[in-house]
């Protein structure tokens, strides 16, 4: 593919699509509304742990393992899994990256998940991407190099011309800032960046313009 090309790059769960409501719905419905809060930042502190112990795990075994670890019984640890093909993207998502790909941008994926979680995922946003890269494909999970080592590998991308868009700051902007890229950090939640992204967004409302700024 042609380096001089623009390339921007997505985490999928929590900028794309609704992760944290897709899990939150599950706790509540196992553990019900009074825990369910709760429940939801211990997963967010037990999920990157399964993935340091054994990166070639499946993102599917990930999340059983995550729900067994909370106190889920055996026969509702694949919640998870078996909900995520129906959780739903942000709303404005579908417009935002059809005005990017209007304007000459190609679109990747970068997730910490399965093939087939993640197409599922895609058919609901609707809008087409050139790439995608998963982890149980790599054996890798993010924050580790391994998908953006795969994504520049497979797109042949110049680095002077490509964006990563996360809502990560863990996951996301601090290794692809670590790598010298330029990111766009979605802030859903009104958190404090560290370390500081080259520019925030409360949503994806607006993207387009803010990548051309970033590589005209």
């Amino acid at each position: 593919m042609a380096g001089g090309e623009r390339w921007a790059s997505f985490d999928c769960y929590g900028t794309l699509i609704d992760w944290n409501g897709g899990i939150g719905r599950e706790l509540e419905r196992l553990f019900g509304a009074a825990r369910a809060g709760e429940l939801l930042h211990a997963y967010h502190e037990l999920e990157p742990q399964i993935q340091r112990e054994d990166p070639s795990r499946s993102y599917r075994e990930v999340l059983a393992i995550a729900l067994a670890r909370l106190g889920a019984p055996a026969s509702e640890q694949d919640a998870l899994g078996q909900s995520l093909p129906g959780w739903d993207a942000f709303a404005e998502v579908p417009q935002a990256l059809e005005e990017a790909r209007a304007r000459g941008w190609r679109l990747a994926v970068l997730s910490n998940t399965d093939r087939d979680l993640l197409e599922a995922s895609l058919a609901r946003i609707g809008v087409e991407f050139e790439l995608s890269i998963v982890a149980s494909e790599i054996s890798s999970y993010k924050p580790s190099r391994g998908h953006w080592n795969e994504f520049f590998a497979q797109s042949g991308a110049d680095r002077e011309r490509h964006v990563h868009v996360g809502a990560s700051l863990f996951h996301d902007i601090a290794p692809a800032a670590a790598l010298g890229l330029r990111t766009i950090w979605i802030n859903r939640l009104g958190e404090e960046a560290e370390p500081q992204p080259d520019l925030e967004l409360h949503s994806l409302t607006g993207l387009a313009e803010t990548l051309d700024s970033l590589v005209p």
